[in-house]
């Protein structure tokens, strides 16, 4: 099964968008050990709205582009990753080990199973 880690940040803080190396470092270990474990499909990091993003917004026939940054959202969607896994409990178990990474940072993951159509 596959399932999406969706981690969020608040856009308004720079210090979250702003990895320290030894915030990569240890995201590049985790990535790794993912990897080899045979687990991880995708992942990328996303930069803040303010730094070129667009919402296409399609309502009664009409479709409106907004560009970022965006006024009203305050926890947006910093990044993903992408896990082939045998369950729900086993995306809990590697989602929990990706959020000890962040240390001191106030962060919230999402975990949603992809729709995987036969």
């Amino acid at each position: 099964m596959r399932y999406m880690l969706l981690h969020k940040f608040d856009d308004k803080d720079p210090a979250a968008w702003s990895p320290t190396p030894e915030f990569i470092g240890r995201m590049g270990a985790f990535i790794e050990e993912a990897v080899k474990a045979g687990v991880f499909l995708a992942g990328e990091g996303l930069r803040p709205t303010s730094a070129g993003a667009a919402k296409i917004t399609v309502k009664n026939g009409g479709t409106t582009v907004v560009d970022g940054p965006f006024a009203e959202a305050k926890e947006v969607i910093a990044g993903f990753a992408i896990l082939d896994v045998r369950d729900l409990a086993e995306a809990v178990e590697w989602g929990t080990r990706f959020v000890a990474l962040f240390e001191d940072t106030e962060i919230e993951v999402e975990i949603r199973r992809v729709a995987e159509f036969e």
